[in-house]
């Protein structure tokens, strides 16, 4: 009961936040283009600041044999689930471009909108900074595969090499390097403090990145058709996958691993229950979208799972320390 209390009060935290971002929309209290801002705010500002901050006080020399400990393990990962899904993803629908919205959402979960927020408030910045090394597999994945081929009209599939290497010249990337080059600079201390005022700067930039992505998520809920989403099974089949099938095969494979390793450091395997437990990602809602495709199925997964999320994340966080495959914070 240790951490299922505290996960749940996470999530009750960032639930009413989503339900303010809900409510702000529905009302129209904000303009209808608020989303789109709120968007580009967290992928050019927010999430860039806290990754930055983040590496410029966490990454040390000391600390390099960790951050490859935790860059393999997120290959690992990936490497099991990304296959997985595409098998899991050809039972959701008969359609085949829902099977490939399906596809997407059960090979990358919100894992950095809401995961972020969870690790950060339940674990802290010391356990954030090795969650954003171990899930960079996984933002690479999507860069070359996930987007391009399940999410992308299939004409705009075809890329060159620079169209596929632009993805990875991005906001988040910057941020990631500069704030190594800032950590491993020998004149510089290893709290915001030390960086006088583009410290406090970083740092409250990034502490805008959890509030603001759930009010995000709100708004995204609001424009959602309820009647039409909420009729597709889809919806339901991969949501349950999603959230009860998945954590709770690899709650059970974690501990398997942790029987033949016992030395697997504790935060291995938080990583990879966090970024594996979360609810279906915003992507399948805003890449199609843009290109002028249909988002029902997509925006019926994302309420679905959301809601749901707040019940089953605590739950399965409750279960991983129960059989001992969680740190004891």
């Amino acid at each position: 009961m240790e951490l299922f209390l505290p996960t749940l009060n996470q999530m009750a935290y960032l639930f009413l936040l989503i339900v303010i971002g809900y409510v702000l929309a529905r009302l129209r209290v904000v303009p209808d283009n608020a989303a789109g801002v709120l968007s580009k705010l967290e992928n050019n500002v927010f999430i860039p600041a806290l990754v930055m901050g983040t590496f410029m006080t966490k990454f040390t020399v000391s600390s390099i044999h960790t951050a490859g400990r935790f860059l393999v393990a997120g290959l690992i990962t990936v490497g099991v689930t990304a296959p997985l899904a595409v098998l899991l993803g050809k039972f959701c629908d008969k359609d085949r471009y829902i099977r490939k919205i399906c596809t997407y959402g059960l090979a990358f979960s919100n894992f950095a909108f809401m995961g972020n927020a969870i690790v950060e408030g339940l674990f802290g910045t010391d356990i954030l900074f090795v969650y954003l090394i171990f899930t960079l597999p996984f933002w690479a994945l999507i860069y070359t595969w996930g987007v391009p081929a399940l999410l992308m009209p299939a004409s705009e599939g075809k890329r060159t090499a620079w169209q596929r290497i632009k993805p990875f010249v991005n906001p988040m990337f910057i941020g990631m390097i500069i704030g190594i080059i800032l950590g491993l600079l020998p004149f510089y201390g290893h709290e915001y403090a030390d960086f006088g005022f583009f410290g406090s700067l970083i740092k409250d930039l990034g502490s805008c990145m959890s509030p603001i992505a759930m009010i995000l998520i709100g708004m995204t809920i609001a424009k959602i058709d309820l009647k039409a989403t909420l009729k597709a099974p889809s919806v339901y089949v991969t949501s349950v996958i999603r959230l009860i099938a998945i954590p709770l095969v690899t709650v059970a494979v974690l501990k398997l691993v942790l029987y033949l390793f016992p030395t697997l450091p504790r935060e291995v395997t938080l990583c990879v229950i966090c970024a594996l437990a979360m609810p279906l990602g915003l992507s399948t809602i805003v890449i199609p979208s843009g290109y002028g495709m249909d988002t029902t199925a997509a925006s019926g997964m994302a309420l679905v799972s959301h809601l749901l999320s707040c019940i089953t994340i605590p739950l399965i966080f409750l279960l991983a320390q129960a059989v001992g495959i969680l740190p004891i914070f």
